[in-house]
């Protein structure tokens, strides 16, 4: 793992990209302060580029070297932070980070990762990691080096830290004021977040795109799903939740059989790349209970099934 490690800062100091795993999905890092790896970062993904990237740090004290934060911005960060929390800040005019990470935008995604690989790249380097989700633009997020696309792995280099801890990508969240918007739902819940701040709301299809995971089509498998299903059609996979009726012909793969949402959310990546993969036509969706991590699920869900 030392001569990964190696190599991968080396690359990461030249300003090539990098894929690593973090505590929620693994993801395609490049220097954040390099405008020309920013667009090797678009370029590879086929991200579009009013899609903003999230910038990670290895600790509160670099963030704050870039941007503005508010008090209730530390009280989250102080609660969750390192993990996977990601913030919504104001730039200083002295940041170095690339206009083109925000879409030429003030504010930016920045979170501080909650991984051991991730940490030990943050403690090597003197600049942040622009780091979207290791996968093409709007498929599914991975959590194992074995979801993420050839076009990827032939054109960065990659690190293998076995399957990510939480399964979903980082909670998004912007304070206004004594306000917090969550942007995107993700491992921290709301109901986390309101215990916080508790004038929260989600916002999470805001016209204006300032933060990640805010595009109406996202997160999606290759093959059509269909979600809160009743019934099960013959060339459906079934992705199922806790005991019900409901069975395929083709496969069911089921996130947690004792309803566990934490379960869920660990499996859920990965069993979707799975059922992708088989021979089904159609993917089928269990209903999931639409509280704390039911709430991405769900969220996900939407995002995947919308045909825009």
């Amino acid at each position: 793992m030392k001569i990964n490690l190696d190599k991968a800062i080396n690359l990461l100091k030249k300003g090539e990209l990098v894929i690593f795993p973090t505590e929620t999905v693994y993801g395609l890092g490049g220097n954040a302060n390099n405008e020309k790896t920013i667009r090797k970062i678009y370029q590879l993904k086929k991200r579009p580029i009013i899609n903003p990237l999230i910038c990670h740090f290895k600790n509160i004290n670099e963030i704050e070297k870039n941007f503005i934060l508010n008090d209730y911005a530390y009280d989250l960060a102080t609660k969750f932070c390192p993990g996977p929390l990601t913030l919504i800040l104001e730039k200083k005019e002295s940041s170095k980070v690339s206009p083109r990470a925000s879409n030429n935008k003030k504010f930016v995604a920045c979170r501080i990762p909650n991984h051991s690989i991730a940490q030990a790249l943050l403690n090597e380097i003197n600049f942040p990691i622009a780091a979207p989700s290791a996968n093409l633009s709007s498929k599914l997020s991975p959590t194992k080096i074995s979801h993420i696309s050839n076009i990827l792995l032939k054109n960065a280099y990659f690190i293998d830290g076995g399957k990510s801890l939480y399964g979903l990508e980082s909670t998004v969240v912007k304070i206004d004021g004594n306000n917090a918007k969550i942007l995107r739902l993700g491992s921290i819940t709301y109901e986390q977040i309101k215990k916080i701040i508790p004038n929260t709301i989600i916002n999470n299809f805001h016209t204006e795109l300032i933060s990640p995971g805010q595009l109406i089509k996202h997160y999606s498998p290759n093959k059509p799903i269909r979600i809160n299903v009743d019934y099960v059609d013959e060339n459906e996979a079934l992705l199922n939740f806790g005991i019900n009726n409901l069975k395929s012909k083709i496969i069911e793969l089921n996130l947690s059989i004792n309803s566990d949402l934490e379960e869920a959310s660990r499996n859920f990546y990965d069993y979707l790349h799975i059922i992708d993969k088989s021979e089904c036509k159609k993917i089928a969706i269990a209903p999931i209970p639409n509280n704390d991590l039911g709430k991405t699920l769900n969220d996900r869900l939407i995002r995947a099934s919308s045909i825009k």
